[in-house]
């Protein structure tokens, strides 16, 4: 049994599929590149397919992560190419390893996400992200299956900045901020919304219209540089080691 991982997009309009749409869309799209697919055993078979920290619905996202398990070894990249022509625009598979490596998930532990402000003044937002960033604590509620949760936004955050909006941004004729945001994956989860909302607490910073979120990348946070590396690296890694060929045997001296 081959594992291959995708990393996969949702963009424009697609960014307000749920992650079930995601799954109907993707299965369907297995179908139409006929790829080999394993299945689940039991009454109701289904192709196993793992997805990692889907991106809340409404979030559009350039890294999203998922592993398939074929029956039969196909090309990755010829795979990738299958895929993304099977799927509508805007749910794009942009790259694609064979799994060579254990524990795709444990790799998933941290995101970098892009927060376009429509509305607000930079410099309101650099205000408002320094008295989140001096913050020791910062208290926010979410409407849960279970009620109202109340839980700090402020611990999971590893970076956060603003600047103006410009160039590939937009125009730069009405205000707006773009945040970039480096939040740890833990639990409960810390979402943007969540950081927003902590930015209303300690500064009552309230776009006038909702962020334009997108998940720019995820994977481990490097705490040397401060960066999120590329949890598909270690398979590459390995596909080139496996891939090297063997040293010559030194002849007789």
């Amino acid at each position: 049994m081959q594992r291959v991982r995708l990393r996969y997009t949702k963009r424009g309009r697609l960014r307000f599929t749920s992650h079930r749409d995601f799954q109907r869309a993707f299965e369907r799209a297995l179908r139409r590149a006929d790829v080999p697919m394993a299945y689940s055993a039991g009454f109701t078979p289904h192709p196993k397919v793992s997805y990692a920290n889907a991106a809340p619905t409404g979030t559009g996202s350039e890294a999203e992560y998922l592993e398939i398990a074929l029956t039969e070894s196909r090309d990755p990249q010829k795979l990738r190419e299958l895929l993304d022509e099977s799927l509508p625009d805007g749910l794009d598979v942009i790259d694609a390893v064979e799994a060579r490596t254990s524990g795709l998930a444990d790799r998933l532990t941290a995101s970098v996400w892009e927060l376009r402000l429509d509305g607000v003044a930079p410099e309101d937002a650099a205000r408002a992200v320094e008295a989140f960033e001096k913050a020791e604590t910062v208290e926010v509620q979410r409407m849960t299956k279970n009620g109202v949760r109340t839980f700090d936004a402020r611990s999971a955050v590893v970076g956060l900045e603003a600047r103006a909006a410009g160039g590939e941004d937009g125009p730069g004729d009405h205000p707006c901020a773009i945040l970039r945001l480096v939040v740890r994956h833990v639990t409960p989860a810390v979402r943007p919304d969540d950081v927003l909302s902590g930015l209303r607490v300690v500064a009552d910073l309230a776009p006038p219209v909702p962020a334009a979120v997108t998940r720019l990348a995820q994977g481990l946070f490097d705490e040397e540089t401060g960066t999120v590396t590329d949890p598909l690296a270690p398979d590459r890694e390995a596909d080139s080691s496996a891939a090297a060929p063997a040293p010559a045997p030194e002849g007789p001296a």
